[in-house]
């Protein structure tokens, strides 16, 4: 049995519910999206009170079963105006698994800024946010640990979530403390800003318990050897999410200059600094940590704490997507550089991502010289104040672009696309386009597939059957990191969740729980207004070749559609 806790804001009721069997799997991604299209939140305001914000822990959330300990946020997402599910690392859905919580829900909105701290022991409590108002997540963090000690984990809304800026992502603690494990996507952090909540403070207790404790335990065990035999998992052990920006380079997919190039450097002539190799030899000479794991149990560890030249930590994690977006996307050529602005957002706690596309696309259109590190600074300076400014930027990529009448602007759905230029990389631009997401790679990633010579209907199968698998992981509260393993061996996972909820589940669930997932959500958007016309991809990726590879995007958002729907009718 796992609780799940229904928390009213208004008047600071707390309702439990119980739990058991298949329910404590279906968990999630596919527990946002049902909740969410069951209670009509499709219809409205996405920072009214009336938006649920769901937090939701995997069934093996509190153990040390590999990659098992991600937590899921949900809601209507205030920057796309459709469904957002963003998960996160750290030690959250860690300690809600110790205390036997599946997940809870946010509704309303409080009256004062509160701290819902949720003890082992004893009733939830709502304490005032008072003394951490304004302050930044570090600072934030330091001050929750002197008050609840250090056998906790946070949940934090930062400075801008507090003022409902869109960028605004919610904060999580790693192993360490440090609240740098991020759900970024979608403006998560603008909905708790909106329900006044500043922070949540769970404690850790102990492991769950599970219908047969041993057989799970043998399937943490069969599944983490699995991980040791996968090269795949080796590579991302050994250079982390970095090493995709190499691969990037060379495959000419790397957004450079708001999307002008998808190379940086030839790396037959120079050296790719920006790259997961350099990147890593230099860490390791400077004593910092090359593999790090986010969350209690991960055996793959591709986080890493990196340092500067005195061997001082300037960030955990530096990760692709930041070295792309706030990185070659603004002109940015030294990894110190990438890793003083990450260490900045995070400690804003908003979406390097949308921060990087927004802040490369006012470069592009000449308000400051790509490069530009002051300009960068004085802009997440701005949004750490909420000055006029601030609060521009806030909002996000799409709303930016138009405030300034920018041109070139990469979203879609108004989400930020993230480091993958859809003109070479074909099969996640696709993905891009079609989830309901918002431009969002983690709906279903295939960045080295081959698509010389295939089709807009095969590389969109291929598209969907990754986003199926994405699904299911997100469903589950898995880490994607994971698929090699996941995605095949569907019989293993299911018999443990059977082992741990007494359910006896078939071999096809997962499958089942990851093409539902996706119709659901596709229903919400349908239902909050979404058109085809908002899967396109903007302009200029039709109408501007992109260096090294010379293509320019050749899937329009009525082809992708009907071949998803061919899919879907195919079963």
């Amino acid at each position: 049995m796992r609780k799940y806790l229904h928390i009213n804001l208004n008047d600071r009721s707390v309702e439990t519910q119980e739990l058991t069997g298949a329910a404590i799997a279906r968990v999630g991604r596919h527990f946002i999206a049902k909740t969410l299209l069951e209670r009509g939140a499709a219809g409205v305001d996405p920072l009214s009170p009336e938006n649920p914000l769901i937090f939701s822990a995997g069934p093996f959330a509190g153990t040390n079963f590999s990659n098992a300990n991600r937590i899921s946020i949900g809601c209507k997402s205030p920057l796309t105006g459709g469904i957002k599910e963003a998960n996160a690392g750290g030690t959250f859905a860690f300690a809600l698994g110790q205390l036997e919580i599946a997940g809870f829900t946010l509704d309303g909105a409080s009256d004062d800024w509160t701290v819902i701290y949720i003890p082992k022991e004893g009733p939830l409590r709502f304490e005032t946010a008072e003394p951490y108002m304004g302050k930044s997540n570090f600072e934030a963090a330091e001050l929750l640990f002197e008050t609840y000690g250090d056998k906790v984990s946070l949940a934090l809304c930062g400075p801008v979530g507090e003022y409902q800026g869109l960028m605004a992502g919610i904060a999580f603690t790693d192993p360490e403390g440090r609240p740098e494990r991020i759900a970024a996507r979608g403006g998560v952090g603008a909905v708790m800003g909106s329900k006044k909540v500043k922070a949540i403070v769970a404690e850790k207790h102990k492991m769950p318990t599970f219908h047969d404790r041993k057989k799970v335990m043998t399937a943490v065990r069969s599944y983490g050897a699995k991980l040791g035999e996968e090269a795949a998992v080796k590579n991302m052990s050994d250079n982390g999410t970095a090493f995709m920006a190499d691969v990037m380079n060379h495959m000419g997919g790397l957004p450079v200059r708001n999307f002008r190039d998808g190379r940086l450097v030839d790396t037959t002539k120079d050296t790719m600094r920006m790259g997961g190799e350099f990147i890593r030899e230099q860490n390791m000479a400077r004593g910092g940590e090359t593999t790090h794991a986010c969350m209690p149990g991960c055996m793959i560890k591709c986080s890493n704490v990196y340092v500067d030249a005195a061997g001082q930590e300037i960030v955990s994690p530096l990760e692709y997507e930041t070295i792309g977006l706030m990185g070659t996307n603004c002109g940015l050529s030294d990894p110190d550089d990438v890793a003083r602005m990450n260490a900045i957002a995070n400690d804003l706690g908003i979406d390097t991502i949308e921060a990087g596309a927004t802040l490369g696309a006012l470069m592009d259109a000449g308000q400051a010289e790509f490069g530009d590190i002051a300009f960068m600074e004085a802009a997440l300076e701005d949004l750490r104040r909420g000055t006029e400014r601030g609060r521009i930027l806030a909002q996000g990529t799409a709303r930016v672009g138009a405030h300034f009448g920018i041109a070139r602007v990469p979203v879609v759905k108004r989400q930020a696309i993230s480091a993958y230029d859809p003109r070479s990389i074909e099969v996640t631009g696709i993905s891009m386009m079609l989830t309901a997401q918002g431009a969002d790679h983690t709906a279903g990633n295939l960045p080295v597939m081959d698509c010389k010579g295939k089709t807009t209907e095969e590389l969109t199968e291929a598209s969907l059957g990754v986003q199926v698998n994405a699904a299911i992981a997100d469903s589950l509260g898995l880490c994607l990191f994971g698929r090699s393993v996941t995605d095949a061996h569907h019989e293993m996972i299911v018999t443990a969740l059977n082992d741990a909820l007494g359910t006896e589940l078939p071999v096809s669930f997962l499958a089942e729980l990851g093409r539902e997932t996706l119709e659901l959500e596709l229903q919400f958007n349908e239902a909050a207004g979404f058109t085809e016309q908002d899967d396109e991809l903007p302009a200029f990726f039709y109408a501007e070749p992109v260096a090294p590879t010379d293509k320019v995007a050749r899937h329009h958002a009525h082809d992708v559609n009907k071949a998803r729907s061919a899919w879907f009718a195919q079963g």
